[in-house]
C-alpha cells in the first residue's frame, strides 16, 4: 500500500512538472536572449547553447542510475537543490569578467540537473498514482509544463526588461530630421571637456537635433567621418575592444576547414549589397555628441544602448548602438552617427532613444529570483511529494546494467529503424536552426536586418503570444489525432510543421514596424509548429511500444535532442554568413527532408484512436 495514498495529487503534479520545465526553457531560450543583451555573437550563442542539449542527448545513458541508487523521490529533491544552485550561480557570475564561461559552466550543471529531474518526475508519475490516475492527469502535467514555458519565455523576459529600463537614469531622446538645403558636417578637431552639472546625473546632447542634408556624399568621405567615429570612441573608452571567447592562435580547423568554407559561402550565397544608379556616392550622415552631466560613482560604468524608436528607417544607425561611460570618460563625448539611405531624396524625420538600464544587473536580478524559486520548490516537495512504496532503489545493480544493455540493443532491432531514426533527426531540421536565431532577429537592430524589439516586446511576443499559441496547436494536434488517427494526420502535420516557417522569411523581407504585424507572424509560426509537433511526439510513442517501452521512449527523446542540437549549432554561423534573409531561406530549404522521410513511416492507421478509446 502507498504511504502517499491519502495525499491528492493535484497538491504535487502540477508544482512538479512547473518546476520540470523552468530549468529547460531557461537552459534552450533564456540564456539565448541573456546573451544577445549582453553582447554575445549569433555564432557564439547558437554554438555553445546548442551544446547544451547534450545533457537530454545522452539521458539514456544513465538513466539507469536513477533507478540503480536511491528513490525517484530522492532524485527529485535532490536535483531541484541543484537547479537552484545553478541558477544562483550564474546569477553571481554575470557580472564579473569573463562572464561567458563561467555562466556557461553553471548552464551546464543545470541542463544536466534538469535532464537527470525530467528522468526521476517521468518514473515517479507512473510510481505514485494509479494507472486510471495517469491517463487523467497526463494533460494536466502537460499544461503546467507549458505554463513554465510561458513563465520563462514571457514573463521572465519581461521582468528583465523592466529591470534593464528601470535600474538607469531617465531615458535619453533625440530627433533626426533631414533638409534638402546643403549641409556639410564640420567635425571638432579636439576633445571638449565638460564641467560638472549640479542636480540629478543625466545624459547631456552636444545638440538638441540632428540635421542631415539630402545630398549624397562620396565613400571616401563617408568612410573619413565613419572612421574618426570609431577611432573616437574607441580612444576614449566608449567602445571596449571586443575579446574573442576563443584561443587568439586559429586552430587548424578554423585554418584549413572553418574560414575557408565561409568565404567560400559568403562568396556564393552572403548578402550582397545591391548594384544601383547610386553607386560611387552614399547617403549622407550626421554626428552628436552625448556626455554625463556628472561623474559616475567609483568603479561604476554606464551603458547607454541606442536604438530608433520610431520614425522613417532610411534613416540608419551605423554608430553609438552601445556606450560606456566611467570616471574617465564622463565629461567627453561620445558620437552617435546616422546615415540617409542614397535613395531618400525628400524630408523625413526620426526618434532614437537610448537607455542606460543595467543589463548584467538586470539579468542578475531575473537569475536570483529564479534561485529563489527552485529553493521553494525544494522545501515544498521535500514535504508535498508522496512516498510510493513501489519508489526504492534497484538492489541488484549488475543484473540491471546488465539488462539495460539488452534493452538498449532491442531498440535497434526494431522494425524500420532506421526510417524512424531519420525521421527522429530530420523531422525538426528547419525549426531546430530556426528556433535558435528567432529571439536574435527580433532583439537585432534594423540596421543587421533584426526588427530591433526590447526585451521587453521578446518575452510579450515570442515567450507570451507565441506559447500560448504554440500550446492551442498542440491541444488541436491531440483532438484531431484521437479522432482519425496520427496515420491520417501525419502529412498535415507535417505540412504545419514547416510552411509556417514562411513567416520569418516574411518578417525578414518586409521588416514590419506594427507590433501586430509581428506577433500575427508569430503566432502562426507557433501555432503551426505546435499542431505539428504533435506528430513527432505521438511517433515517439508509437515506435517505443513494446516490452521496454519507457528505456526505450527515453532513448527516443535522446535522438530528438540530438536533431535539434547539431543543426542549431551552426545556425548562428550560418546566419552571420547569409543574413537573416538568405538564413530564413536556409530554414525553408531544411524543411524538405522532413517531408521525405515521411513518406517512408509505417504506421497503425488505427494507432491514436485506439489509445484515446482506452
Amino acid at each position: 500500500m502507498e504511504q502517499g495514498k491519502k495525499r491528492s495529487p493535484w497538491a504535487w503534479i502540477p508544482s512538479l512538472y512547473f518546476a520540470e520545465g523552468i530549468p529547460y526553457v531557461v537552459v534552450m531560450t533564456v540564456s539565448v536572449i541573456m546573451y544577445k543583451r549582453m553582447g554575445i555573437s549569433n555564432s557564439d550563442i547558437a554554438l555553445y547553447t546548442s551544446w547544451l542539449y547534450l545533457p537530454w542527448v545522452i539521458k539514456p545513458f544513465w538513466s539507469p542510475v536513477v533507478d540503480l541508487l536511491k528513490t525517484k523521490r530522492w532524485w527529485i529533491i535532490v536535483m531541484q537543490l541543484l537547479v537552484g544552485a545553478g541558477l544562483a550561480g550564474v546569477a553571481l557570475t554575470i557580472p564579473v569578467p569573463g562572464f561567458f564561461r563561467y555562466t556557461l559552466a553553471f548552464f551546464w550543471l543545470l541542463a544536466f540537473s534538469s535532464a537527470t529531474h525530467d528522468i526521476a518526475a517521468d518514473g515517479f508519475y507512473m510510481l505514485g498514482l494509479e494507472e486510471h490516475k495517469q491517463a487523467y492527469f497526463i494533460g494536466i502535467r502537460s499544461t503546467f509544463y507549458r505554463l513554465a514555458m510561458i513563465t520563462g519565455q514571457g514573463l521572465l523576459i519581461i521582468l528583465a526588461g523592466f529591470f534593464e529600463s528601470s535600474t538607469g537614469m531617465e531615458p535619453l531622446h533625440f530627433e533626426v530630421v533631414t533638409q534638402s538645403a546643403a549641409s556639410e558636417l564640420i567635425l571638432p578637431e579636439q576633445a571638449v571637456t565638460y564641467q560638472a552639472m549640479d542636480g540629478d546625473r543625466h545624459f547631456v546632447l552636444s545638440e538638441e537635433k540632428m540635421v542631415i542634408g539630402l545630398e549624397k556624399i562620396t565613400p571616401e568621405k563617408a568612410n573619413e567621418i565613419k572612421q574618426w567615429v570609431a577611432d573616437n570612441n574607441l580612444e576614449n573608452g566608449f567602445v571596449p575592444k571586443e575579446k574573442a571567447v576563443v584561443a587568439e592562435e586559429d586552430s587548424w580547423w578554423t585554418s584549413h576547414v572553418s574560414d575557408p568554407l565561409k568565404e567560400t559561402l559568403k562568396e556564393q550565397w552572403g548578402k550582397k549589397q545591391a548594384v544601383t544608379q547610386f553607386d560611387g556616392v552614399e547617403g549622407n550622415v550626421g554626428v552628436i555628441g552625448i556626455h554625463l552631466s556628472s561623474a559616475p560613482k567609483e568603479g561604476e560604468t554606464v551603458v547607454l544602448n541606442v536604438n530608433r524608436k520610431k520614425g522613417d528607417k532610411d534613416l540608419k544607425l551605423v554608430a553609438g548602438e552601445r556606450l560606456s561611460f566611467n570616471g574617465d570618460n564622463w565629461n567627453k563625448n561620445a558620437w552617435v552617427l546616422v546615415q540617409t539611405d542614397p535613395k531618400l531624396d525628400q524630408k523625413t524625420s526620426a526618434s532614437f532613444e537610448g537607455l542606460s538600464g543595467n543589463i548584467p544587473y538586470a539579468w542578475s536580478m531575473t537569475f536570483v529570483i529564479l534561485a529563489g524559486l527552485f529553493f521553494v520548490f525544494f522545501l515544498y516537495h521535500r514535504f508535498a511529494l508522496p512516498r510510493p512504496a513501489l519508489d526504492a532503489a534497484v538492489s541488484e545493480g549488475k543484473n540491471m546494467l546488465q539488462e539495460f544493455g539488452n534493452t538498449f540493443l532491442s531498440f535497434f532491432k526494431k522494425e524500420n529503424v532506421g526510417v524512424a531514426l531519420s525521421f527522429f533527426l530530420f523531422f525538426r531540421l528547419g525549426e531546430s536552426q530556426l528556433v535558435k536565431l528567432a529571439s536574435p532577429f527580433l532583439l537585432d537592430n534594423r540596421e543587421a536586418g533584426g526588427l530591433g524589439l526590447t526585451t521587453s516586446d521578446v518575452g510579450l511576443i515570442y515567450g507570451t503570444i507565441g506559447i500560448v499559441f504554440l500550446t492551442l496547436g498542440g491541444l488541436l494536434g491531440g483532438w484531431v489525432a484521437s479522432n482519425k488517427g496520427l496515420k491520417y494526420w501525419i502529412w498535415w502535420m507535417t505540412l504545419s510543421m514547416n510552411l509556417p516557417n514562411l513567416t520569418y522569411v516574411f518578417l525578414s523581407f518586409y521588416t514590419p514596424s506594427s507590433m501586430w504585424i509581428i506577433s500575427t507572424s508569430v503566432a502562426i509560426e507557433q501555432f503551426g509548429y505546435g499542431f505539428g509537433f504533435t506528430a513527432y511526439m505521438l511517433y515517439m510513442i508509437y515506435f517505443a511500444e513494446g516490452k521496454s517501452k519507457t528505456a526505450h521512449f527515453a532513448i527516443c527523446t535522446g535522438f530528438m535532442a540530438l536533431g535539434m542540437m547539431v543543426p542549431g549549432m551552426i545556425s548562428g554561423w550560418l546566419q552571420e554568413i547569409l543574413g537573416y534573409q538568405n538564413f530564413f531561406i536556409w530554414v525553408m530549404i531544411c524543411t524538405i527532408p522532413g517531408f521525405f522521410v515521411v513518406k517512408f513511416l509505417k504506421i497503425d492507421p488505427t494507432f491514436g484512436i485506439k489509445k484515446a478509446e482506452k
